[in-house]
């Protein structure tokens, strides 16, 4: 009887280059679908109900959370981009890749499936276990294409700190996931 050798298939990061738009649109909405069955099932497991999470109890403070925390986001952004350097805030070039050719309603498409994919796992299921700074570590380092330079990695951090904050004090996810969106989408 032949000892056949079993290969573990060779994973390697992807560089920017390589990545066609097709191969990066299929990468993002894998991810997302992970990322929503994941948080789902975490929630369950939490003997929560993923759908209570979204109630909406004051759509006053949804609103002036949400929208209130992306333009402070919008304000401090602008100001980090006018006096760093360009290539302290380079992501690789993916957010070029992933947005700068796509039509408006995609953009709206996909700002709205990432929000509500990731608002899920990390404000609905990880915060609720590990509360918001551990949370804010990790969405940090799964934002991998700005560890490179530490303004980006922890504008990420303080960005997702605060998303955990607004979700705390409205009592819903659509604070954040409406937080999340605008700032994608824009």
């Amino acid at each position: 009887m032949k000892k056949r050798k079993w290969k573990l298939p060779k994973i390697q990061q992807a560089k920017p280059e390589q990545l066609n738009d097709r191969l990066l649109l299929i990468n993002l909405y894998i991810t997302q679908g992970l990322t929503l069955l994941i948080g789902l099932v975490w929630i369950l497991l939490q003997r929560r109900n993923p759908l209570a999470l979204f109630q909406l109890q004051h759509p006053g403070q949804v609103a002036a959370w949400g929208l209130g925390l992306a333009a402070v986001m919008f304000a401090v952004d602008f100001l980090v981009s006018r006096i760093t350097p360009e290539e302290v805030m380079d992501d690789g070039g993916i957010n070029n890749m992933l947005f700068q050719r796509r039509p408006v309603w995609h953009i709206i498409v996909i700002s709205a499936v990432v929000a509500v994919c990731e608002e899920l796992l990390f404000r609905g299921a990880v915060q609720h276990a590990f509360g918001p700074y551990w949370t804010s570590i990790l969405f940090a380092v799964i934002h991998v294409r700005y560890l490179k330079h530490w303004i980006p990695t922890g504008w990420v951090f303080l960005s997702s700190y605060g998303l955990g904050y607004i979700y705390i004090h409205s009592g819903t996810l659509l604070a954040p996931v409406l937080c999340h969106f605008m700032i994608d989408c824009v």
